[in-house]
């Protein structure tokens, strides 16, 4: 029985020299996950793509929207946070923390209010006391240990159940993390020992301390590193192997799966990460996986960000022309059509392009050479050479110099485009 004990001490003593994988673990920290490249390409790509988008304000008043030009918490939200970081690294921050931890918190520094930065605050310092209320939830949100309202901290969750906190692909995914993980630790080993296979060795007999330092020894130099690749072993030693080699496991089969599920995890096709994606698997992944975000993220500005004054009339909207700017065919496309429709101006698109106005203030109706000038509701026909004023009723002079009525039809306000009524009352004017 004595022989049995000290028989186990001394194999164990062998595995400690020969098993050489490194630390598996089965939860996986934030560190670790990014060390994964299909699940760093996938955050990148992601909080990139949001981060670019810039954010706008709009008021709404008598069935019109404009978009503010000269709010200050624009600047805030697009350039200088008044903070360390600038608007795209604060917004790809918060995006980063709500894919991996749940939640992307900045607080809002108010003086009355005014809104005068956006700090962010990484998740890792966050802490959250809520009450035990389902219905009415209440929460504090919690700074190194120092409270603060949770009003006072724009939240982007991931989905959330009480308003303040979220689940992460950390927490919700971590067994599938943990897998791709370990494999990369497995792989690690396998470079460090030159790919030799991981065993035990058996003896027919006891072995003398000698014998066993100098065994220690010969497997050290074997695993260590790559420059021994042969160990003589003497008479009545034997090898048995332990693992497989990366062949025998399919290693890089299991390495392309796995990069795929973790890419499910996050919504984005691989043939995104590999540049192989055609156009409409790129704007189905926008529809899938951007777009909620960015509906997220303005549901947080909206209430939090806003005065309780102003949610009713003002709102926060990303800028999702931004997403079509990879394509100038695309993008020129879509502004002809928007022109040629009267959905836009010259100047507002060129606006968007970065480019100096023409101050062509007209806009195309719909026969191609008629325009219309909205500030002094007029209409001018080129070919005519005619400027009528929106409900009169506009003449011509044919080459007989009698005045008729013109056959555009503009008798009133709602006459536009109508047929002409050559029926008149007592004062001359069309029923």
């Amino acid at each position: 029985m004595a022989w049995f004990f000290k028989k186990r001490e001394e194999r164990a003593s062998l595995e400690e020299i020969l098993i050489t994988s490194g630390v598996l673990t089965s939860s996986v920290s934030k560190a670790q996950a990014l060390n994964i490249p299909a699940l760093s390409a996938c955050v990148e790509l992601i909080s990139m793509t949001v981060a670019s988008l810039p954010i706008k304000l709009y008021s709404e008043s008598d069935e019109t929207t404009t978009a503010e030009q000269n709010d200050p918490r624009i600047d805030l939200l697009n350039s200088d946070t008044q903070d360390l970081l600038n608007g795209f690294e604060m917004k790809k921050a918060m995006v980063e923390d709500f894919l991996l931890h749940g939640g992307g918190y900045t607080y809002i520094n108010r003086r009355g209010n005014n809104t005068k930065s956006l700090n962010y605050v990484d998740n890792a310092y966050i802490g959250v006391n809520k009450n035990t209320d389902p219905i009415f939830k209440n929460a504090e949100i919690m700074v190194n240990g120092f409270p603060y309202r949770e009003w006072e901290f724009l939240k982007l969750l991931r989905k959330t159940k009480d308003g303040v906190t979220g689940k992460g692909v950390l927490k919700e995914n971590n067994t599938m993390l943990s897998v791709a993980y370990n494999q990369m630790v497995y792989e690690e080993v396998l470079v460090k020992t030159g790919g030799n296979k991981k065993g035990f060795l058996k003896s027919s007999g006891r072995l003398s301390k000698e014998a066993m330092d100098e065994l220690r020894a010969s497997w050290k130099k074997l695993y260590g590193n790559n420059d021994e690749n042969i160990l003589v072993l003497n008479n009545g030693l034997d090898f048995q192997e332990a693992s497989q080699t990366s062949v025998e496991m399919q290693l890089n089969e299991h390495k392309r799966s796995n990069s795929d599920e973790i890419c499910k995890i996050f919504l984005v096709p691989p043939r995104i990460l590999t540049g192989e994606a055609g156009e409409e698997e790129y704007n189905n992944w926008i529809k899938t996986c951007i777009m909620p975000i960015l509906t997220a993220f303005e549901s947080a500005l909206n209430k939090d960000l806003l005065l309780p004054s102003e949610q009713d009339k003002r709102y926060f909207a990303f800028d999702t022309t931004e997403l079509t700017k990879g394509s100038i065919e695309e993008r020129f496309s879509a502004y002809n059509t928007a022109i040629s429709s009267g959905f836009m101006q010259i100047d507002e698109v060129r606006y968007k392009e970065n480019l100096p106005p023409l101050k062509l203030n007209w806009i195309k109706m719909g026969l191609q050479d008629v325009l219309y000038f909205p500030d002094s509701e007029e209409i001018y026909t080129p070919n005519t050479n005619k400027l009528a004023k929106m409900g009169e009723n506009p003449t011509v002079e044919p080459n007989g110099g009698e005045n008729i009525e013109s056959s555009q039809g503009i008798s009133d306000n709602s006459g536009l485009g109508k047929e002409p009524n050559n029926k008149s009352d007592d004062s001359g004017e069309g029923k």
